[in-house]
């Protein structure tokens, strides 16, 4: 054999090592999550929602996942339902993905994503669906540092097409900002939380289960930086 050859085979076989090793590592993790699902009961209080996604962004923070949920029991499990401990109404930003930030996995986190994170009819309506019939006992509605909705409203950008229906929507919250001292954007993104939230509060299925103790709706900030989601009161 020539050396060249030898050499070849040698980096062939390092390499059918590492990949054996990646996935052994894989199923280590997968097995482990297979453990979280085995102790995780199938409804929880809305407090107790609101831990275990302040406690997975904990661990997303700390780049320490478990990745919950993700085993093939996990998959054949909610195949024909789903019960999901938290809904939350955040942007389409490609950067704000609920279930890796929380470290969740399938059928945990049911998601309506729009951009600016508004209330729009159809955005509630799914969220209806999600608390009244799935029973999900903790509505989120999530914003973000920098969102480009929240910008463009700000900044009375005018936008093409159907874009400017977000800043439509976005608008309202800044009046209770207008005057605000600090970063004009960011003050923004606080306050259009707080008025989505006003928003889906008008809806009687939502407010019938906020005063039987059912639901809790809060707001969270979400940093794009250090990949912390701060409540928002």
């Amino acid at each position: 054999m020539e050396r060249r050859d030898f050499l070849k085979l040698g980096v062939t076989g390092a390499f059918g090592l590492m990949v054996t090793a990646s996935d052994l590592l894989w199923r280590v993790k997968q097995a482990k999550a297979a453990e979280l699902l085995s102790d995780t009961p199938q409804s929880l209080t809305p407090d107790a929602a609101l831990q275990k996604l302040i406690e997975g962004n904990q661990r997303f923070i700390q780049h320490q996942p478990q990745y919950p949920d993700q085993s093939a029991s996990r998959l054949q499990e909610v195949a024909q339902a789903q019960h999901p401990f938290a809904t939350i109404l955040s942007c389409a930003d490609s950067r704000v993905p609920a279930e890796i930030v929380f470290d969740q996995g399938i059928g945990d986190i049911f998601d309506v994503r729009i951009a600016g994170n508004i209330a729009t009819p159809e955005a509630l309506g799914s969220i209806e669906y999600a608390v009244t019939l799935l029973n999900s006992p903790l509505l989120m509605v999530l914003g973000h540092e920098r969102c480009g909705a929240v910008t463009a409203a700000v900044k009375k950008e005018e936008l093409l097409g159907d874009i400017s229906t977000f800043v439509k929507a976005i608008k309202p919250a800044l009046d209770k900002v207008k005057n605000q001292p600090g970063d004009a954007v960011e003050n923004a993104v606080v306050a259009n939380v707080q008025y989505q939230i006003e928003q889906l509060k008008r809806s009687h299925l939502l407010t019938e289960r906020l005063k039987s103790g059912q639901l809790k709706i809060i707001g969270g900030r979400y940093d794009l930086d250090t990949g912390k989601v701060g409540i928002i009161t």
